[in-house]
């Protein structure tokens, strides 16, 4: 007769094999019950009879390097009772009893759940669930092949499937984002650090909390001590980074006065152990999960740039527009980005379009050789401003990669150039160049031209630039296209920068082919709604998950140079004409609804009402003064 403690007794073999019992994993398996309170709490009334009682699945499983997930593991002996048909049987069934607890588990966690039943090894049937905290329901986990998980796997590669699911990486986006604005109400408000030292002090700390060490021991040092120790293992961690020993300078410089900053060395009533102490467990206990798990996603990058939006971003601070993260995504689409390519980016800021290259890269990449040339010799970058420049490695070194070929200095500085023509064959240049310097040598279309003249013949160079750049007269629109093809530009929202005011497009070009040889039409995209809205302290946000198809779609027509009314055209031009899609389309008068009609016609009344009250008024003060 089939035995349910034999069941149990495979599956605990199966997980010692994978490792879940060694040490220093920092993994814990339970069974029946955990010591997690948060736990004991959704298992408090999650009998799986219904009568209210404790639920006690048959294993529990926590890690403390992705506190915000467990793994719970129904059996059953017979593989008879593996499933019910309709999954409303959680004491009689083993999907249906995994999926009930789950259920409960949810509340406060990402739940995978596996369903195990049979009385042999080659007999065991595995049944894998993803239940994301906060969604209404449990779905089946898959690989990231997409394959079904049909056997017991690694934490680690539960964790890795899980974290590609949708809803799980919009909940850790969100929770990332609200711990940013707390994290910045936290600094103005007790460590009084300037501006462009709130972002640094996250980067370095982020890079200390990657020694095993200091990690574990940080709370045990003084406040005044605590500094000291901050510094000297970042200066370990970016020792440890194969970079030349210039650019270890200029990435440890700007951490210099952090280090010795007076309010971060006080203790006070509220903060014993110091604001320092504070920061490093805040950022360790809510962001340093998202590096280790996220190691090839932008999402460090992503809370830089949510962070920077609350340190005033371009107004002073850093001196930077920083590129919306869902954009520094689309750019890798659209250049079609390979594990072959080559990718620079001139004005790296936070490294964001080379983050989104390489995830894009990684992917695609099989062997270890290949992984290893994306790693050495597929991201290039430059930077000028110090202090985003140490910004940029530190994002790269949290994920191992591509810090070797970021350049501190100026992209027009003779000497770097000609090193990365010499070492490198850039086929993919992406750019965000500067906006508004007020000097006519570096205007945006400089650095354009400058990014372009450095990436090979037939490359692709994608930019995104005031529109004024692509309807306003000026000389370096003749001279890109005397050596470069225009291929394609998108108007792109009004409010993508949100709150910065600049109304951009973005710019495809083919380098080292002047256009008119080219003799061919450049396709022009009105891509005015990207499914983001504006929203009250949050800026610009997906609401509804709208992105990802309507990226995909612009990705499309962009690829196949699709015209349609309202959406995209193609036009031959020359540098003396506009280069937007607005001044060429055709209006799509199907979209056009009887409402649309109404309020244009109100509105031009109200604006003819109040334009002739306003010249009566005038009239009249004219009439008095004479």
């Amino acid at each position: 007769m089939p035995n349910e403690r034999i069941t149990e007794e495979l599956v605990r073999k199966q997980l010692e094999e994978l490792g879940y019992y060694s040490p220093e994993n920092g993994i814990a398996v339970e069974p029946q019950k955990s010591q997690i309170d948060a736990v004991k709490r959704l298992l408090k009334n999650a009998s799986k009879t219904g009568g209210g009682g404790k639920g006690a699945p048959e294993f529990i499983i926590s890690s403390v390097g992705s506190p915000d997930f467990l793994v719970v593991i129904e059996c059953k002996a017979d593989v008879r009772h593996h499933e019910s048909t309709n999954r409303n049987d959680p004491a009689g069934y083993a999907v249906d009893g995994a999926m009930h607890y789950a259920a409960h588990l949810s509340k406060g966690y990402n739940v995978i759940a596996l369903a195990v039943s049979g009385q042999t090894i080659q007999q065991l049937k595995v049944s894998t669930f993803l239940h994301a905290k906060g969604v209404p329901q449990s779905t089946q986990l898959k690989a990231k092949t997409g394959a079904a998980i049909t056997s017991l796997v690694s934490w680690s590669e539960y964790i890795e499937h899980a974290t590609f699911d949708p809803a799980v990486q919009r909940l850790r986006h969100e929770e990332l984002m609200a711990f940013s604005r707390e994290l910045h109400d936290f600094m103005r408000d007790h460590a009084r650090l300037t501006e462009s030292e709130k972002p640094l002090l996250v980067s370095g700390t982020l890079i200390a909390l990657q020694n095993v060490a200091f990690s574990k021991s940080y709370d045990a040092y003084r406040p005044s001590d605590l500094q000291r120790q901050w510094r000297k293992v970042i200066n370990e961690e970016i020792d440890k980074a194969s970079l030349p020993q210039a650019k270890k300078y200029n990435m440890t410089q700007p951490y210099s006065n952090i280090a010795v900053h007076p309010e971060l060395g006080k203790s006070t009533l509220k903060f014993q152990k110091g604001v320092l102490y504070e920061l490093i467990h805040m950022l360790n206990e809510k962001v340093r999960p998202f590096v280790s798990v996220y190691h090839d996603f932008d999402v460090v990058g992503q809370f830089y740039g949510e962070f920077l939006k609350y340190t005033g971003g371009d107004k002073k601070a850093l001196g930077i527009v920083l590129t919306p993260r869902h954009i520094t995504d689309l750019f890798a689409k659209l250049a079609n980005v390979k594990k072959t390519s080559t990718v620079l980016d001139i004005c790296a800021g936070t490294a964001g379009f080379l983050v989104s290259a390489m995830h894009q890269m990684m992917k695609q990449a099989v062997t270890q050789a290949e992984k290893e040339r994306i790693k050495k010799q597929g991201l290039i970058g430059i930077e000028n401003q110090p202090s985003m420049y140490a910004l940029a490695a530190s994002n790269m070194i949290l994920r191992g990669d591509g810090k070797a070929n970021l350049y501190q200095g100026s992209c027009f500085t003779p000497a770097i150039i000609d090193e990365i023509k010499e070492k490198f064959e850039c086929d993919v240049g992406l750019l965000n160049p500067p906006y508004s310097q007020g000097d006519a040598a570096l205007h945006e279309l400089v650095f354009v031209k400058q990014m372009l003249d450095c990436i090979i013949k037939g490359g692709i160079g994608i930019t995104i630039v005031p529109m004024s750049c692509a309807i306003s007269p000026h000389p370096m629109r003749e001279e890109l296209m005397r050596y470069h093809t225009l291929e394609a530009v998108m108007s792109m929202p009004d409010d993508l920068f949100y709150p910065v005011g600049v109304v951009t497009c973005i710019m495809v070009w083919t380098a080292g082919i002047p256009h008119s040889v080219s003799d061919k039409k450049t396709w022009f995209g009105y891509w005015k709604k990207d499914g983001f809205v504006k929203t009250k302290h949050k800026g610009r946000i997906d609401l509804n998950h709208q992105w990802e198809s309507i990226r995909d779609r612009w990705v499309e027509m962009f690829r196949n140079r699709e015209v349609h009314a309202g959406e995209s055209v193609m036009q031959q031009v020359t540098h003396k004409d506009e280069w937007c899609a607005e001044a060429y389309m055709e209006t799509d008068y199907s979209q056009i609804t009887h409402a649309d009609f109404e309020k244009v016609v109100r509105n031009f009344a109200i604006f003819k009402l109040l334009g002739a009250q306003s010249l009566e008024a005038e009239n009249g003060r004219c009439d008095d003064e004479n």
